[in-house]
């Protein structure tokens, strides 16, 4: 689906990680597999560190703190919002919805309208085209988008192949009119027969979570994990990036009429170094213009690694500067999007420690 959006723009871009670093090779002995052969899989997938939180941070913690940061800066007035969005796979309860939460924790005008969407890989894209549609909708002239997982807490200390790799945070983005006649095209697709290529099996209403759900085992590549972890099949996930991804990306060409040297950085998600490096490859795009150093600093955040992309690599040079770029999100669902925007005159983008 290609959808277009007119006089919309974002504003800033706020990233908040927890301050506790967790090393690969500090935990390469809880996996089933030697320390050379855990070294050499470190280096092709980009394992280092990651940022994840201390037990009992929540989703609502990091977001409620991010936005208090922006209140006290006097980056983000609390009134001049009308709609706050939650793109989370790890929400603070079932019920209610973490968005309302957070806008209890903050003493949100009633007006606010708060709406939790769960996304992972590619929420950073589907989040934003639900504030454009709000924007639409010429009532709602602002719109707060928080991206955030705590996924580290699913993932079993076990998991060689998702354990290096899965780390904690929230970023929060802005959403506005703007006078500029800048078109924003959206490319999304969903293909929910490959929906259980990325999953938690237990822990809802289909398997509630159990002592029987909890035990952990082998799988044919000697990790262990239970039904309450996280769990990815691999290979399915790593064609699925590298077939689906450039179909669309090729698509998105063809109908804009513009070629990849219009596009002056590519901001994809990370699942990890090896299969960005691959997507890179078969798109035929230089590193230099897609970005690849977020796993390994801070670790696979789900839906928060496009903006903390942003963030970590532009930072304050956006504040000043102006970029056509393509924000692109693939993974749980299956779900993958591409969208084409300017990036640029931002009032603020940067990275914060949750304290």
């Amino acid at each position: 689906m290609h959808l277009k959006f007119k006089n919309k723009r974002i504003s800033g871009i706020l990233s908040i990680l927890p301050t506790n670093e967790v090393n690969f090779i500090d935990e390469i002995s809880n996996y089933n597999f030697s320390d050379k052969q855990s070294i050499k899989l470190g280096k092709i997938m980009g394992y280092g560190t990651r940022r994840i939180v201390d037990n009992g941070t929540t989703v609502s913690d990091l977001c409620t703190f991010g936005l208090n940061y922006l209140f006290d800066k006097k980056l983000l007035n609390k009134d001049s919002f009308q709609a706050l969005i939650l793109c989370t796979q790890s929400p603070d309860q079932f019920i209610p919805a973490t968005s309302n939460i957070i806008a209890g924790n903050l003493l949100l005008n009633e007006d606010v309208i708060c709406l939790d969407i769960n996304q992972g890989c590619a929420g950073f894209e589907v989040g934003l085209m639900q504030a454009f549609m709000m924007l639409d909708t010429g009532v709602i002239n602002k719109v707060v988008l928080l991206n955030a997982d705590i996924l580290s807490t699913k993932v079993s200390v076990k998991d060689r192949n998702s354990r290096p790799l899965i780390g904690d945070g929230a970023s929060i983005t802005i959403i506005e009119h703007t006078l500029e006649d800048e078109s924003i095209d959206v490319f999304i697709k969903m293909d929910g027969s490959g929906a259980l290529s990325l999953q938690i099996p237990a822990g809802g209403f289909k398997m509630p979570s159990s002592v029987e759900t909890a035990i952990l085992k082998e799988d044919v590549a000697g990790n262990l994990r239970s039904l309450d972890d996280l769990v990815m099949k691999g290979d399915q996930v790593f064609n699925f990036v590298q077939t689906k991804v450039p179909e669309l990306f090729n698509e998105m060409l063809v109908k804009l009429n513009v070629n990849k040297s219009f596009f002056d950085y590519f901001f994809f998600h990370q699942p990890n170094k090896f299969m960005l490096e691959k997507l890179a490859d078969k798109l035929e795009i230089g590193y230099e213009k897609m970005p690849n150093n977020i796993c390994e600093k801070y670790g696979n955040g789900s839906n928060n690694t496009v903006p903390l992309t942003i963030c970590d690599n532009l930072g304050g040079k956006v504040k000043s500067e102006s970029f056509e770029v393509c924000l692109g999100g693939f993974g749980v669902g299956l779900t993958w999007s591409l969208i084409k925007c300017k990036l640029g005159n931002l009032d603020f983008c940067e990275i914060i420690n949750y304290k």
